[in-house]
């Protein structure tokens, strides 16, 4: 165990540091949505806060499509193991994987 290798967000502080510069990135592009002026088409572009709206909705949107989707895409768990096999091939693939192999 003294041996596994570390990884870099195995330590809680680069975690920390990672999610710093996130928010700092969120706040820097927070300002810089009161500076830089937008090219908009329509007249709800410019209303405050409609990016991160429209994301936020967008994003519903995929889960409760996803969520609809789940429920005539879904497969049983089991669904590729048995797949092809006739009754023999499947009485005995498992009794062999039944069977302990001591060495």
């Amino acid at each position: 165990m003294e041996n596994e290798k570390k990884y870099l967000f195995d330590n809680p502080k680069n975690v920390k540091h990672v999610l710093h510069f996130l928010y700092g990135c969120c706040a820097l592009l927070f300002a810089l949505d009161f500076v830089i002026h937008r090219h908009t088409k329509h007249s709800w572009e410019n209303l405050w806060g409609f990016y991160a709206i429209y994301g936020f909705v967008g994003c519903v949107v995929l889960v409760l499509v996803a969520k609809w989707m789940r429920t005539f895409l879904m497969r049983p768990e089991d669904y590729y193991d048995n797949e092809g096999r006739s009754d023999s091939e499947e009485n005995h693939a498992t009794e062999v994987g039944s069977h302990n192999v001591d060495t």
